[in-house]
């Protein structure tokens, strides 16, 4: 893959995403689909996918992304349905399908079996959350999908080296791989707890948003790195680190928060667009390695794929009402959810691009020289589950969600409690500008002028509640203030430019005052 077709790639990616999103399409579905068409395509060059730059360009940056977007005390809240899943859930996973693979292919060793089933265990949950987002899905589900998504891959990649090393040299040592497992499990969330305050206080002293931000960006590699250099679970590391990082942004400035937030939404969507166009593109090429026989590689497929979604459904049931009918404390706690809460989440689990890389990391031979048993049907049963999932479960999760009626007025929930918030704290700024201004009076005017903007923001937060609209319109004081502001600063800047292009003023004026205006237009702005 030389430069031009990475820069192809990127952009046809990004044009894909893009159309999808303004068609309300989850894009993520879209670009697998598209991937595969031009797989087939004359002339459209193949694009490998090297394990290695998913697994530690890809992953790290994808993974602290979410996990500051994730909520630390929602996933601390959640922690034994996150536990449950992430970890219990990838484990049945890939005991199931591995000792399925191993009844159903002859020839193919229970080691290798064992691999297929570590790859295909863990559920990426990017175009799962975002369908759940979309169509308004309780907030709980969805911060168990992220938050099991955000575990799960270490999970999976650990038992994934504990079956390939088996497969590899011919021996298995449970004692060994429980130690294993456990050595990277609890040294990846030791580098982050250690590593997560130190980078924090760095953080906050350097009080400057542009070498904050680029230590930021520079994060979850360092602190992947280091994990994976001594085995440890650098998944589990940056995950801790985002969740703390993210729950304690509020201690930085606002110029880096803006700023941050802009930069991840950018890396996210260009990576989350090259990685689900990467994974379609692959098809041609797994194709073309297949030893085995269309048909008999579709029946082994579909095979596989059924026993991916109902071990979900198997685990998901039980581990939801099991607990809480052995232990009272957890019932009285948390009660029992209706049977409609773990069918979303058993549908929801839509496998991605980690599956993809890790079964192409499967090394060619083993310690023998021999080459590895089934590799070639393994990448072709992972890609036809990547794809499956994706595209059944993932276009069908919307009408699944609509027939069990689990939509939510969360948002009704969620302006009250702006609302409450929102007088607090009005209370609070203005009790601080009155006991400012005691001791030194500001000029004439300043003072009304604050407090008419403080009162707005009360007025706005309860005005979402559905009060304030007159007769005959359907808009609020607030939203026409927001409305009518942008059309007046719209004007100034057509104003600034105008003056620019008259050489009336200098270019380095107008950036000044256009970031001005900007500025007040993001403060009125509602996404």
């Amino acid at each position: 893959m030389d430069a031009v077709h990475l820069f192809l790639l990127v952009l046809a990616a990004s044009v894909v995403a893009g159309a999808a999103r303004r068609l309300g399409l989850p894009p993520a579905i879209v670009l697998v689909v598209a991937g595969v068409v031009a797989s087939f395509v004359p002339g459209v060059p193949s694009f490998a996918l090297e394990p290695e730059v998913v697994l530690l360009l890809f992953l790290p940056p994808l993974l602290y992304a979410a996990a500051l977007d994730s909520s630390y005390v929602g996933f601390r809240s959640n922690l034994r349905p996150i536990g449950l899943l992430s970890i219990g859930l990838v484990l049945f996973t890939t005991l199931v399908v591995g000792w399925v693979a191993y009844a159903l292919i002859p020839g193919l060793p229970l080691a290798a079996a064992f691999t297929l089933g570590a790859i295909v265990a863990p559920p990426d949950a990017v175009a799962a959350t975002a369908i759940a987002r979309r169509v308004g899905l309780p907030r709980r589900i969805v911060t168990i999908l992220g938050g099991e998504s955000l575990v799960n891959d270490a999970t999976a990649l650990t038992a994934y080296r504990v079956a390939v090393v088996a497969a590899v040299s011919g021996s298995f040592s449970l004692l060994e791989g429980v130690g294993e497992f456990l050595f990277a499990a609890l040294g990846g969330l030791a580098i982050g707890l250690v590593v997560a305050p130190v980078l924090h206080r760095l953080r906050v002293r350097l009080r400057d948003p542009l070498l904050e931000n680029t230590l930021e960006l520079l994060t979850p590699f360092a602190v992947y790195f280091a994990a994976e250099r001594i085995h440890a679970s650098g998944v589990l590391s940056v995950v801790v680190v985002g969740l703390y990082l993210g729950h304690r942004a509020p201690e930085g400035t606002y110029a880096t928060r803006l700023l941050a937030h802009s930069i991840w939404k950018i890396v996210s969507f260009l990576l989350e667009s090259v990685v689900f166009a990467l994974i379609g593109l692959q098809l041609r090429a797994i194709l073309g390695a297949l030893s085995y026989s269309v048909w008999e590689a579709a029946w082994y497929a579909l095979v596989i794929l059924a026993t991916v979604i109902v071990a979900r459904f198997v685990w998901v049931f039980p581990a939801t009402y099991l607990p809480r009918w052995l232990f009272r404390r957890i019932r009285e706690r948390d009660p029992y959810p209706p049977w409609q809460y773990p069918v979303v989440v058993s549908w929801a689990g839509m496998r991605g691009v980690v599956s993809l890389a890790a079964a192409f990391a499967i090394p060619l031979h083993t310690s023998s020289g021999q080459p590895f048993p089934g590799r070639e049907l393994i990448l072709f049963l992972t890609f036809s589950v990547i794809f499956g999932t994706l595209v059944l479960q993932g276009l069908t999760l919307p009408v699944v969600i609509r027939w069990l009626d689990l939509r939510t007025q969360e948002s009704y929930t969620d302006n009250l409690a702006e609302a409450a918030a929102q007088h607090q704290a009005v209370r609070a700024s203005l009790e601080r500008l009155e006991s400012l201004t005691r001791e030194v009076a500001p000029p004439d005017g300043v003072v009304d002028s604050l407090r008419q903007l403080a009162e707005r923001r009360e007025l706005g937060a309860w005005e979402r509640l559905g009060s304030g609209p007159g007769p005959g319109s359907n808009e609020t004081p607030a939203a026409a203030f927001r409305r009518l502001r942008r059309e007046m600063l719209a004007a100034e800047r057509e104003v600034f430019v105008r003056l620019r292009d008259e050489r009336q003023i200098d270019d380095e004026v107008l950036r000044r005052v256009l970031r001005e205006l900007d500025l007040e237009e993001a403060m009125i702005a509602r996404d």
